[in-house]
């Protein structure tokens, strides 16, 4: 597979399953499409409504890490900052069949997964200027949100063990009986680490409620997935631990909330882990300040950007003519607000009081101490 060449990466993949052994562990391949060619009439305001609902989310992730990036080249964010820009669908579409209740482990580009999966976009905000009233109370910056009421259990600046606490999620729901599903996001810098074989392996040895979902955008910071894997195609490694593994169009929004869906149920019946390996791109840099260009070309990046997941959904939505093109120009007007409001929020909010320096690090007992000494 050319790395540089966008079709190979999202090519329709032939057949439908190849079985591992009987039962249903197996390796499933999902044939690729554009968001235009996910055909809906106007007989299903159900799924009209849905489509409507996925892209307000999508831009409400886009227009929030678009502002965030902003205010990084402005001095107010805390540390790094890696956006989320292109790869939205992703997120989106998986998150939309989650309960609150369910639970997401995330990684160092965790933005839109914490969005879609109900953090505020003020706390969001927040976190990245280190203020108080961030989801981490201003310790976690952009790479360690955590908002366990909405059932965000953080993300993480090193690649992969939150493979693992997805595993350890799901065995505790399994143990406990509960109705609870555990997805683990990752990029494909993640699946060469041991906590993926792990993690993949004991989730379809005891069938763990785990979704695992390798958004492959290509790159591990500057290095090409092709260059580091002898085989580039992540869902295929899923065979070997005998659990289903779905390619998808990480890019149509749709065809992630259709393959997702497939994915959560399952998990919630029972039946055990899937590992999704959306193929996707992130058109900004791997982080901000660092370059776009360079380790890839400009036409690649020009390419991906054609194939936008907003645009695509915003093409379909035109051309269905159940919504017009005012309404989308609403909408993106009141997501640009929302995020602009958002970084004012930050902005106003208190530093943390730096008497409460000791707190979550130790027990109570343990920080009233240290604090009076």
């Amino acid at each position: 597979m050319d790395h540089r060449d966008p079709d190979s990466h999202g090519r329709r993949q032939s057949g439908h399953e190849c079985r591992r052994h009987a039962g249903d562990r197996r390796v499933l391949r999902h044939g690729t499409m554009s968001a235009a060619q996910t055909v809906h009439t106007a007989a299903h305001p159900e799924q009209a409504l849905r489509e409507v609902h996925l892209y307000k989310e999508m831009l409400k992730i886009r227009e929030t890490e678009l502002q965030l990036a902003r205010a990084y080249r402005d001095g107010h964010v805390m540390g790094a900052c890696h956006t989320y820009v292109g790869q939205e669908a992703v997120a989106v579409g998986v998150c939309a069949h989650l309960q609150v209740e369910d639970a997401v482990f995330s990684t160092h580009r965790g933005h839109g997964h914490a969005l879609a999966k109900g953090v505020a976009a003020t706390e969001v905000a927040a976190e990245l200027f280190g203020r108080a009233t961030g989801c981490s109370g201003g310790r976690g910056g952009s790479m360690h949100l955590f908002s366990p009421e909405v059932g965000m259990m953080g993300t993480t600046g090193i690649v992969g063990p939150n493979i693992l606490q997805a595993v350890g999620a799901g065995y505790a729901f399994q143990l406990n009986g509960e109705d609870r599903v555990a997805v683990a996001f990752f990029g494909d810098g993640a699946v060469n680490n041991g906590a993926f074989h792990e993690g993949l392996n004991l989730a379809s040895i005891w069938d763990l409620p785990v979704v695992f979902v390798c958004e492959n955008n290509l790159y591990a910071t500057e290095v090409p997935f092709a260059y580091s894997a002898g085989n580039p195609e992540v869902a295929m490694r899923a065979e070997g631990y005998g659990c289903p593994g779905r390619v998808v169009d990480g890019n149509d929004v749709m065809e992630v909330d259709t393959v997702a869906g497939e994915a959560v149920a399952r998990a919630r019946r029972g039946d055990g882990p899937t590992l999704l390996e959306c193929k996707t791109y992130r058109t900004r840099a791997h982080a901000e300040g660092m370059p776009e260009v360079g380790y890839r070309t400009q036409e690649e990046v020009d390419s991906w950007k054609a194939r936008d997941p907003i645009a695509l959904l915003r093409s379909h939505l035109m051309g269905t003519e159940r919504v017009a093109a005012d309404e989308i120009s609403a909408w993106e007007d009141e997501a640009r607000e929302e995020a602009l409001a958002a970084i004012e929020f930050a902005k106003a909010s208190p530093w943390p009081d730096p008497s409460t320096v000791f707190d979550f690090v130790d027990s109570s007992d343990s920080a009233e101490a240290a604090r009076r000494s």
